[in-house]
């Protein structure tokens, strides 16, 4: 069995026909992971008691005949900004090094529930904090694709170990770009759902209004299986949505002429890369081939949606990672006299550069003299961000446009440009501070084999046109690669 090529319908149906068994299936993920991510860097730790607890359940119902969950014996890992009952959980950073939570993330139980099979967790930027996956303080992630190159951050363990088939899928967590960006540096599939879809209970906080949980998958069908499983109300997430979760897999074959497919001029600016602009127009003029109607649209705020980024999101992390202080868990410093002198050396000794870069940035922008021309200026420029979405989408049902201004770059290569590290996220935050849903799917390939994604951008809770445009683009693609 091809694990780089398995998907998660082919896995189901391989134990459910009992031409292998989840125990073997996992196994064989196991043996790969420690034969692979030597050098690739993206499992943190691996749970192979319970995974093989899990796939042993499976494989009785398939042995007694019965039907399998949706999930069945599909083996599928784990961001590690995901809390996971008994398995340590870092979020990549050093002050929870040693932190093992007492219970699950509503997204992890969902899975586990479809009757997934959790191999372990997946390497991340720190308190998913990074572009690059280069901010783990455990070790860099690589990209499968060219190990001299980055995955893309910070769910860049998540779309290597999809990419290199050390999990048939994985889940990650979008704040700006999280999921988004390594799906399309690392050639695969990346969903971030609308705000509210899916239940945030048990993610490690990063920017409260702006986190979203979400999978990464080697398929557009995947990736709505997958969604489908872990969407929908949660009472212990009050913001997440009280609203129908529709059934992506049966929307996806459903046609797509007529569509209206946006495009804005301000995604195809100055600073993107001759080769992904290239590749993304082509991929807008093959969905004007399977009959969709491409509408000019503008979002004349986007220049601003960096530095109103930066600051909502910082402010809200400065907020949320005052509780790592050492003292009620995690990591706490040795040989401190006082309160204070804890504080500090428990914070500077357990958090990273980027980290501390944010805290300090969000600080300043909340506060006294400050808040009112920064966090408040901030949030006014948010809402006419999600207003020039509202207002484009009155014209056309989705919004088209590269996810990155370039293709994967070189380790160490931005490590020491914050900035230009921070525009790598130029094209995906702009949907995290509007809320809406967003796909990337890839659609080419640099002339150095470097994979190039295309971002599909939709209305709120309208995940299942997304999806649909992205697989008829998806199925297209395919046809013409076997035709050729």
């Amino acid at each position: 069995m091809n694990l780089s090529s398995l998907t998660i319908p082919g896995a189901r149906a391989a134990v459910q026909e009992r031409k292998t068994t989840a125990t073997a299936l996992a196994e064989s993920f196991y043996r790969k992971i420690g034969k692979d991510d030597p050098q690739i860097g993206a499992y943190l730790a691996l749970c192979r008691e319970r995974a093989i607890s899990k796939a042993t359940e499976m494989d009785a119902l398939a042995a007694k005949g019965e039907n399998l969950p949706p999930l069945g014996g599909v083996p599928i890992a784990i961001k590690d900004v995901l809390v996971t009952k008994g398995i340590r959980t870092t979020a990549g950073s050093k002050i929870l090094g040693n932190f093992i939570p007492p219970y699950d993330c509503t997204a992890v139980a969902r899975l586990e529930a479809a009757g997934a099979v959790m191999l372990g967790k997946l390497n991340c930027d720190e308190f998913a904090m990074g572009s690059s996956n280069e901010n783990s303080a455990w070790k860099p992630v690589h990209n499968p694709h060219d190990l001299s190159r980055v995955p893309g951050g910070s769910s860049g363990g998540s779309a290597a170990a999809t990419a290199a088939g050390m999990a048939v899928a994985a889940l990650g967590s979008d704040t700006g770009g999280s999921i988004r960006q390594p799906a399309s540096f690392c050639g695969v599939v990346g969903l971030k759902p609308t705000y509210g879809r899916v239940s945030r209970y048990g993610l490690i906080a990063f920017a409260s209004s702006l986190d979203h949980v979400g999978p990464l998958a080697k398929t557009v069908k995947d990736a709505a299986i997958l969604l489908r499983t872990i969407a929908g109300r949660d009472p212990m997430d009050s913001t997440s949505a009280e609203l129908p979760v529709p059934n992506y897999v049966a929307e996806l074959d459903k046609p797509v002429r007529g569509l209206k497919i946006g495009v804005a001029k301000e995604y195809f600016g100055q600073g993107l890369d001759n080769e992904v602009r290239n590749t993304v127009e082509a991929a807008i003029q093959k969905f004007a081939a399977l009959g969709c109607e491409i509408v000019e649209v503008s979002l004349p705020h986007t220049r601003y949606a960096i530095p109103t980024y930066y600051i909502v999101a910082t402010a809200e992390a400065s907020s949320n990672l005052a509780r790592f202080d050492g003292v009620r868990y995690g990591y706490r410093a040795a040989g401190v006299r006082t309160l204070s002198e804890m504080y500090r050396r428990t914070r500077d000794q357990g958090l990273g550069a980027e980290v501390k870069r944010r805290i300090m940035l969000g600080s300043y922008a909340l506060s006294a003299g400050y808040y009112d021309a920064y966090y408040l200026k901030a949030q006014k420029v948010r809402t006419l961000l999600t207003r020039d979405f509202e207002d484009a989408f009155t014209k056309v049902d989705v919004i088209v446009a590269p996810t990155s201004p370039t293709a994967a770059f070189k380790l160490g290569e931005k490590v020491d440009d914050p900035l230009a590290m921070y525009l790598a996220d130029i094209y995906t935050v702009t949907a995290n501070l509007a809320g809406i849903p967003g796909i990337s799917i890839p659609c080419g390939e640099t002339t150095e084999k470097l994979p190039i994604g295309m971002q599909i951008l939709g209305k709120h809770f309208d995940e299942a046109t997304i999806l649909r445009i992205a697989h008829a683009y998806e199925s297209s693609r395919q046809s013409s690669v076997l035709s050729s």
